[in-house]
């Protein structure tokens, strides 16, 4: 799942930014579903008041970027099953705002994501703990707001292939452990923001994770930390020749819940962000809200 939003080059001409990507959104018990249809609103909100250089250093006079962001995810799970999986596909719709002080604002609807495939594995035990795991092929498509002429756009002129593995465990009781790992290939951008001067760019492969570690502290109550990790594993380019030294890198940790009752998932998280490089870094909210319908497998 990828969020719709992405900043072009906010350091400027030696720099291809990352697209906004699933960091924190998703979080506690992740991996187990079953056969039905799921819904699901997601919000968040970011104030990153510094903007990281190469070596992690502030960039001097930078102007904060302060965002919010809305995603709307609907997926459907088969009672047929491939590979001893269910399968099924998603979309998922994305709109935000984003102010980036000095380098403008932009507003609007944000790129498409969908999966024609997802398969999601029944629960088994490994020497009594219960695993739940879930592979899941997502892309993006470039239907977001953009201008050639904003340094500041909500979509972008690229395709992202964006496949994730997920898996939820139970090492004992009333204790779960998610991790969503990612990894990202953007495709060429043929019509870069003119301020760029450029006549291609191509951002870097990426590997991203999710992770958490929660207690069930009454009925449907979960708490604990919450965390995510993005590494950028490949220089991005302008016009065909890689930019080194800029690569981006960012992780977080916070506090978060989600509270289940029947059909319903709430949850709340919330992140402080370090060891960034070549992006901006802050603090962000994540506040979803989920119903599942389910039927007999």
């Amino acid at each position: 799942m990828l969020i719709g939003l992405q900043s072009t080059s906010l350091l400027g001409q030696s720099h291809v930014s990352e697209p906004a990507v699933n960091l924190g959104d998703t979080s506690f018990l992740d991996a187990p579903a079953g056969p039905g249809f799921i819904a699901e609103t997601i919000g968040d909100g970011a104030h990153d008041g510094t903007i990281a250089d190469s070596s992690g250093n502030a960039v001097p006079d930078a102007s904060p970027v302060n965002s919010i962001s809305n995603l709307t995810h609907v997926a459907w799970l088969s009672t047929k099953q491939l590979l001893g999986g269910w399968y099924g596909v998603e979309v998922v719709l994305s709109a935000a705002h984003v102010n980036a002080g000095a380098q403008g604002e932009a507003g609007g609807l944000g790129p498409t994501t969908v999966s024609p495939f997802i398969l999601q594995w029944p629960e088994y035990r490994v020497l009594g703990m219960a695993i739940d795991q879930r592979v899941v092929a997502d892309f993006d498509l470039p239907t977001g707001e953009y201008s050639r002429t904003s340094n500041v756009n909500i979509g972008a002129k690229t395709f992202t292939v964006h496949p994730y593995y997920s898996i939820t465990a139970f090492p004992v009781k009333r204790l779960e452990t998610s991790w969503r790992v990612h990894y990202l290939w953007n495709s060429t951008n043929n019509n870069p923001p003119i301020g760029t001067g450029a006549q291609s760019t191509q951002a870097g492969q990426a590997i991203h994770f999710n992770a958490t570690l929660a207690y069930n502290l009454w009925k449907g109550l979960w708490t604990g930390p919450n965390a995510y990790y993005l590494k950028q594993i490949s220089d991005g380019k302008i016009d065909g020749v890689a930019l080194h030294n800029s690569p981006e890198q960012v992780g977080a940790i916070g506090p978060g819940m989600v509270w289940n009752s029947r059909s319903w998932f709430f949850y709340a998280n919330t992140y402080q962000e370090f060891g960034a490089e070549n992006r901006p870094t802050g603090r962000k909210l994540v506040l979803r809200i989920e119903k599942t319908v389910t039927w007999p497998r």
